[in-house]
């Protein structure tokens, strides 16, 4: 592994991810520079699993999405097995889908049929329901060394960032969205009983309390029934 034009290759990447527009772009250049710059890589996705379900992101190849698929229709994987609680690895290297997997004996034997020789995972970060991963594969066998896990965790590292600032958004967007929902639901509530502000939003709260469902849940019903 040359080092110093890795060292180069990475600034060069830096400066290129501040220029991207979307965050889209974003990934897709960090899974494609992890097929340049990674020793032994042919294909690269960023997966996200929320709960049971799996996404894929900025995939290079289809092989990747199917991977993805298979862990999600398992239930069972390398990511799998990373979201479980109390799981404290960080990164996950399958040295030979040619020889037998048991940690994952499912997987292992159909992510071979797929194509994949060998494979390596780091993840992005993990909390009690959702998990991010960049995957790296090889089509060979015994592909990835040390110098493949280091030059993938410098990229996980950039990756990471661009997903943390992708969740910060989506959450703030979903917060924005609730807030005006929550309102819209309290007005209806204000001028169907009279009410004052307070005794609407106090209304829908005890019922959410009551119910055992979200106050965000409650807002909704109230605008598609038009009450409670």
């Amino acid at each position: 592994m040359d080092w110093r034009y890795f060292a180069q290759q990475m600034a060069s990447l830096a400066r290129a991810l501040l220029a991207q527009e979307t965050v889209d772009a974003t990934l897709e250049r960090i899974t494609q520079a992890a097929t340049e710059l990674v020793e032994g890589c042919d294909e690269a996705g960023i997966l996200v699993l929320k709960g049971r379900k799996v996404t894929s992101l900025a995939p290079t190849d289809q092989l990747v999405i199917d991977s993805d698929r298979l862990q999600e229709r398992l239930g069972e994987g390398p990511c799998f097995d990373a979201a479980r609680p109390g799981q404290e690895e960080r990164v996950f290297r399958i040295a030979d889908f040619t020889e037998q997997t048991p940690r994952w004996p499912a997987f292992g034997p159909q992510a071979h049929e797929l194509g994949v020789g060998s494979m390596m995972g780091f993840l992005l970060y993990t909390d009690d329901e959702e998990l991010g991963a960049l995957n790296i594969y090889s089509h060979k066998p015994g592909a990835f060394g040390e110098s493949s896990e280091t030059a993938g965790w410098l990229l996980a590292s950039h990756a990471a960032v661009a997903l943390s600032g992708t969740r910060s958004h989506a959450q703030m967007e979903e917060a924005v969205a609730t807030r005006h929902l929550i309102g819209e639901a309290m007005g209806i509530l204000m001028g169907s009983r009279r009410l004052t502000e307070d005794e609407a939003f106090d209304v829908m709260r005890r019922y959410s309390q009551d119910n055992n469902i979200k106050l965000r849940e409650v807002a909704r019903q109230i605008t598609e029934r038009g009450s409670i």
